[in-house]
C-alpha cells in the first residue's frame, strides 16, 4: 500500500470513523445505568484507546517524509 493511500485513508479514518465511533460509545455507554464517576472515567479511557488499536498499522509513520518519494537533486534544497 502506498504512502499516499496510507495518508487519504488515515485521513478518512478520522474524518468519518472518529465521530461515527463516538457516537455508539456515547449511546452505548448512556442505555446503561450511570456508574460511579471515576468508573464512567475509566470506562471512556479505554474506549478512547481501544478506536485506534484497529488502525495502527495505518497511522504507523504518517508523520514522517514519504519513504517513496524521489530526492529532489535540487541544491538550492540544501541549507546546511
Amino acid at each position: 500500500m502506498s504512502y499516499k493511500f496510507r495518508k487519504f485513508l488515515s485521513a478518512m479514518v478520522l474524518l468519518i470513523w472518529l465521530p461515527v465511533y463516538v457516537i455508539v460509545a456515547t449511546t452505548i455507554v448512556s442505555e446503561i445505568d450511570r456508574p460511579s464517576l471515576p468508573v464512567e472515567v475509566a470506562i471512556y479511557a479505554v474506549l478512547g484507546m481501544l478506536w485506534a488499536l484497529p488502525f495502527r498499522w495505518l497511522f504507523r509513520g504518517i508523520g514522517r517524509e514519504d519513504p517513496d518519494a524521489q530526492p529532489a537533486d535540487d541544491p538550492s534544497r540544501d541549507r546546511t
